[in-house]
């Protein structure tokens, strides 16, 4: 069902610009997480902070904007595709010279991108499982103007042979879809606080999702020890449980002493929060300043 029937395309995509603003600095406010920046401190980051995080997170509203209204009940084909890819990589652009530089964000304008887009192709009409989908599809298709450098995560990628970022999309963003979302869901209707609920989606992306971050900064043990902590948090009973509450705190603290932090799982649990926002609008846009 449409939104704000009521409104104009303008109306609609600064709603959706801004719902994906606050779904990354509610991910980056969310505590505690393992190895993340969250609100009690950096995490295994030298380079991050929380205001940092927020400061990056607002830079991208006029990118997220830009992203909807040109996508806006269009069709997939190649030329939306080079479009949103140029609009990405000047959103980029903005998010470094607001960070000085720090790659606070380069992932999550990747999916938060793809989705936003994906959700302004359908009017604001599709379900979550229709925005994944079509963001699939988008993903899929070629960007000939896309850098041809490797990433950190791309060079992770081929040395560990494992799927990556690109992969996660074209494939419909199966850790938001099949494993964070029911898992947010389940957990509030067990009684979990939405907090206890958000952290345990994060949990649920973490137990199975090749982190190029955990595999840059740790490789393969690091992979391993982040998966077999958040499955460990899960099969306790979340952390609305005190022994789930010990688990996520164990897995805390190993992540620290690995210096690893799941970049890539915190940018899906900010994808899970934009899907779940857009098809259920459950929780109000306050200010974001």
């Amino acid at each position: 069902m449409k939104l704000h029937p009521q409104k104009g395309v303008e109306a609609e995509a600064g709603w959706l610009a801004r719902a994906a603003t606050q779904s990354l600095i509610e991910e980056a406010r969310l505590s505690p997480k393992p190895g993340l920046v969250d609100s009690r401190g950096n995490g295994a980051h030298h380079d991050l902070s929380l205001a940092l995080m927020e400061r990056s997170a607002l830079s991208l509203t006029p990118t997220f904007h830009a992203l909807a209204l040109q996508s806006w009940e269009r069709p997939a084909d190649i030329a939306l595709r080079q479009l949103i890819g140029r609009l990405g990589r000047e959103g980029e652009q903005q998010m470094m010279a607001a960070t000085g530089g720090v790659n606070t964000h380069r992932g999550a304008i990747w999916a938060l991108g793809l989705l936003i887009s994906a959700a302004a192709m359908h009017g604001m009409n599709g379900s979550s499982v229709e925005i994944a989908a079509t963001a699939a599809r988008l993903a899929a298709l070629p960007d000939e103007a896309a850098p041809k450098s490797f990433s950190k995560g791309l060079r992770a990628t081929r040395r560990y042979r494992v799927p990556g970022a690109r992969e996660e999309a074209q494939q419909g963003f199966p850790h938001v879809m099949r494993l964070a979302l029911p898992q947010l869901r389940r957990s509030r209707q067990s009684g979990a606080t939405e907090g206890e609920a958000r952290i345990d989606a994060l949990m649920a992306i973490m137990t199975s999702l090749s982190d190029t971050c955990v595999l840059s900064r740790a490789g393969l043990p690091g992979l391993e020890t982040m998966q077999n902590g958040a499955r460990s948090v899960l099969m306790n009973g979340g952390i609305s449980c005190k022994e789930g509450r010990d688990a996520l705190d164990l897995l805390d603290r190993n992540m620290l002493a690995l210096n690893a932090s799941p970049g890539g799982a915190a940018d899906l649990l900010a994808a899970t929060l934009l899907l779940d926002r857009i098809e259920n609008d459950a929780t109000p846009l306050h200010s974001l300043n």
